[in-house]
This record gives structure tokens, C-alpha cells and sequence, in this order.
């Protein structure tokens, strides 16, 4: 069962990347050995839940993936999505110790492993930024929730669905980076004129800033991710989370508060149930 989380991803076109790693992501695309798409989430799953049961637990890799996710444009142009395990591992971890409740680790891991652990993973990340000015990451995620800015990018055309108990049960939405970043910036004037505060709409601001830091020839993808094997078919198929924002923001703009009102209530009450479910058992 893969993880209830959604993704944001970004594809850089292969000649954003410098050598050699051009070459060796143009090698990587061509391989018929790499993970495809339909198993790539179940890949990255099994490898962190092999860290994971370790003793202790491995909770960074020793090295950063060499796998990434590949899309191809309509005239055979690739594009590369590095899944960055370690770094987005390194991150994710660090958010965690930082949030998480007291005590929670050693509910389940003893104190000395837990330090351990932890003492060996944050010394390791603060080496490793020692030289470099960003952490930005390719992929973003978002457990049991798509946070309403993640629907931004896109337009309801650009969606696509797979239905049915298989690999291929998806629900995704892909768009160009010029695309997003005009939604985007457009979404942000919108609310700071309506509201004077871009950050009442889902942190559209940081959204912004994390896709600034890419090539403009990118693709930006959406990804429900583990978030479709709690949704039925029929909700699959009427979610239109993506158009009901840029209602709202059409309503928004235009001075139609009660339209807005009733796009961003349907959106919260979806949503909501299903994050909802983190705490159902």
C-alpha cells in the first residue's frame, strides 16, 4: 500500500542539467531497467521501508538516488524529475524533528538509538549545506491532503485520470512552467487585491518562489499519489478541485464573494474528510 500522499514535481528539460549528468540522465531516460512510471512510487516506497526496518533505522540514505521520473514532450523532448531521496529524506526529517510531539520516536525506538539516529542525521545535512545556498527540491509532498495552492499551476484541461484497482489508478495534472507561473502570479495579485494577503490562499507566495527556482522550460506536474486509494471512483471522477480554484479566484477578481465563498467551502469540505482519515483508526 503506498503512502497516503500527494506530490508536486517539477521535470527540467534535459539540457537545464550540466554535464555529466546531462549524459548520464539522457543514458538514464533511454535504459530499459529504470523504474516506469506506473512503478515508480512503489519503488521509492520499498526502499525507505527497507531503511526503515533496519536496526537501527536508516532514516537518510548513505547516497543520493540515482533514479528519477521522465516524461517525454510531443516532439520526443525529455524531461527529468531526480527523485532526491536523500536530500528530500534529509528535509523531511528535519521537519519532522521539528514538529513532531515530544517523545513520539521513542515510543518506538530507544532513546540512545533514537539519538543516535537523529544526532547522525542532522550532522550529516550540515555538512552536507556547507557551500550550497538552496534545498530546494524537485518534488514536493503533501500527506493525506492536496493543500489548495498545489491546484494553482494547473487548468481543469490538463487533467488526467486512471481509474481501476491496478498501478495505473492516477489521478495528475501537468502544465508548462510558463503556464504555472502566469496562474500563479496572477493568482497572488488577485488575492492581495481582494484580501491584501497572498498567504489567505494556501501559501501561493512560496509556491511561487519554489518554481521560480527552475528552468522556464520545465513542466510541472500534480500528482494525487497514494491519495487515490482513498478516494472511490465516482469521487475521482467529480473531483474538479482544480477548476472550483480558479472559480473561486475568477469570483474573487470579479467581486463575487458569494461565488468564491461557495468554491472555497466545497474545496475545504473535500478536503477535510479526507484528512479526516489520518486520525479515523
Amino acid at each position: 500500500m503506498l503512502p497516503y500522499a500527494a506530490y508536486l514535481r517539477v521535470y527540467e528539460p534535459l539540457s537545464a542539467f550540466s554535464e555529466p549528468d546531462r549524459v548520464r540522465w539522457a543514458r538514464y531516460a533511454e535504459s530499459t531497467e529504470r523504474p516506469r512510471r506506473a512503478t515508480a512510487l512503489d519503488a521509492e516506497h520499498a526502499q525507505a521501508l527497507r531503511r526503515l526496518a533496519a536496526v537501527p533505522p536508516v532514516v537518510v540514505p548513505p547516497g543520493e538516488s540515482l533514479d528519477a521520473y521522465i516524461r517525454r514532450d510531443e516532439r520526443g523532448g525529455t524531461y527529468v524529475c531526480p527523485w532526491e531521496t536523500r536530500l528530500r529524506s534529509w528535509v523531511a526529517f528535519d521537519r519532522f524533528c521539528e514538529t513532531a510531539p515530544a517523545g513520539m520516536t521513542r515510543s518506538t525506538v530507544p532513546d540512545e538509538v533514537a539519538d543516535e539516529v537523529a544526532g547522525r542525521a542532522a550532522g550529516d545535512f550540515e555538512r552536507w549545506k556547507q557551500g550550497r545556498t538552496t534545498l530546494r527540491t524537485y518534488i514536493l509532498s503533501s500527506t493525506w491532503h492536496v493543500p489548495l495552492a498545489w491546484f494553482v499551476p494547473f487548468a481543469a484541461p490538463e487533467r488526467w485520470l486512471g481509474l481501476g484497482d491496478t498501478p495505473a489508478r492516477t489521478l495528475i495534472y501537468v502544465t508548462s512552467m510558463a503556464q504555472a507561473r502566469q496562474r500563479v502570479v496572477r493568482a497572488i495579485t488577485v488575492v492581495r487585491s481582494a484580501l491584501g494577503d497572498a498567504q489567505a490562499f494556501g501559501r501561493v507566495e512560496e509556491l511561487a518562489h519554489w518554481l521560480a527556482g527552475f528552468h522556464p522550460r520545465s513542466l510541472v506536474e500534480l500528482d494525487y499519489g497514494g491519495l487515490v486509494r482513498l478516494l472511490s471512483d465516482q469521487a475521482l471522477c467529480t473531483d474538479q478541485s482544480v477548476a472550483e480554484v480558479s472559480v473561486a479566484l475568477a469570483g474573487m477578481e470579479q467581486g463575487e464573494v458569494e461565488l468564491t465563498v461557495a468554491m472555497h467551502s466545497r474545496l475545504r469540505a473535500r478536503w477535510r474528510s479526507v484528512q479526516a482519515l489520518e486520525s479515523a483508526n
